[in-house]
């Protein structure tokens, strides 16, 4: 684990739950040091406007929360070079571009409401209904990653990092649920099911996984792989040793696809995404399911400034250049939410995007 300043990052990104800030627990060398790793991590573009993503992290870290191993880092309203949509006002959001284009087009459904401010976290959450607005009609080929690696603030080997297995959840049991609920409308009885970046749960129901024809699993730590019980067969294999890595399934092998709180720590998605598209039978679906928690140390540096807004716009771009039609690409906010005028999110949030091999 590294450490900066003496301050050793296990205290809030290791496998002990904590909840809360951790901005007064760091002087100013440790902030400093902190924010040069991050910067370093950051693409090019991405440094440009580190001052406005570095703020909830170095100034007083309001928002940052660890549970279960699981970070969330806020970034204030605006939007980075890195993420803006082509040909956009500098000054808007991508929520600016995206609900004023909807409004052109006569379409108000898509138009999306105001992002909401957690006033407990300080977090940026997306109002009810705005995360599927955040799927554009069409990408721009600025907006393609492939070839691309993303950096990270811990470079080495994934292989390292996930050794010991983590019998835990990474969000909360509200979301938990959730996700199962959605897995569980998602599949039919006969279906192959490819679990990526798979571990010891697949959130499928053990009823309806009897009535599934196969669940593969591929992940990184075989203890994990072992003790999922709906796995029909698992493979061990690092999707991010190699730019090429081609998946280990013939071509058209699998109904859905599911990729679990993982999207996130790809380095190469757009040739994952690719790999997805040919082990899909033609009509076959994938589910992406995100939240904002995260190992910090190996997520990638533009998904850690992002909010959640972006980041379904850009996991929507990795299967647009994936190979999936843009018309057959989805998101949908699963997340619970509180009662009242303004309903905030519940607990941790929680999204899918989809795309449909067509």
């Amino acid at each position: 684990m590294a450490s900066f300043c003496g301050l050793n990052l296990s205290q809030w990104t290791g496998e002990t739950t904590t909840a809360g800030r951790v901005g007064s627990s760091l002087d100013r060398c440790q902030r400093e040091s902190i924010k040069q790793k991050l910067t370093d991590a950051m693409p090019m573009p991405l440094r440009q406007t580190k001052a406005k993503i570095l703020v909830g992290l170095l100034v007083a870290m309001v928002g940052i929360i660890d549970r279960s191993s699981a970070l969330v880092v806020p970034r204030k309203d605006g939007i980075s070079p890195r993420n803006q949509l082509p040909g956009a006002d500098p000054t808007k959001t991508r929520r600016d571009v995206i609900a004023s284009a909807a409004m052109l087009a006569t379409t108000p459904a898509l138009v999306s409401n105001a992002a909401m401010r957690d006033p407990k976290t300080g977090i940026l959450l997306p109002s009810e209904g705005e995360i599927a607005s955040a799927i554009p009609s069409e990408y721009s080929e600025d907006d393609n990653p492939a070839g691309k690696s993303f950096s990270r603030l811990d470079s080495a080997s994934d292989g390292i990092f996930y050794s010991e297995p983590r019998f835990v959840e990474h969000v909360d049991a509200q979301a938990v649920q959730s996700m199962t609920q959605y897995i569980s409308s998602l599949l039919k009885p006969g279906d192959s099911v490819l679990d990526l970046c798979s571990s010891w749960t697949s959130h499928i129901d053990p009823d309806i996984a009897k009535s599934l024809k196969r669940v593969a699993g591929l992940g990184m730590n075989a203890e994990e792989l072992k003790a999922n019980t709906v796995l029909t067969d698992w493979t061990v294999q690092d999707l991010n040793s190699n730019m090429n890595a081609k998946l280990p399934y013939e071509d058209g092998s699998f109904d859905v696809v599911l990729i679990q709180l993982s999207i996130d720590y790809l380095l190469y998605p757009v040739e994952i995404a690719s790999e997805l598209f040919r082990v899909l039978a033609k009509g076959g679906k994938v589910a992406i399911l995100y939240s904002n928690r995260l190992f910090i140390q190996k997520a990638v540096g533009w998904w850690s400034g992002s909010d959640d807004f972006d980041r379904t716009y850009v996991v929507g771009s990795y299967l647009y250049f994936g190979g999936f039609p843009v018309s057959g690409i989805k998101a949908e906010d699963l997340s619970r939410r509180k009662k009242g005028k303004e309903r905030l999110i519940d607990g941790d949030p929680l999204y899918v995007v989809t795309g449909t091999k067509t």
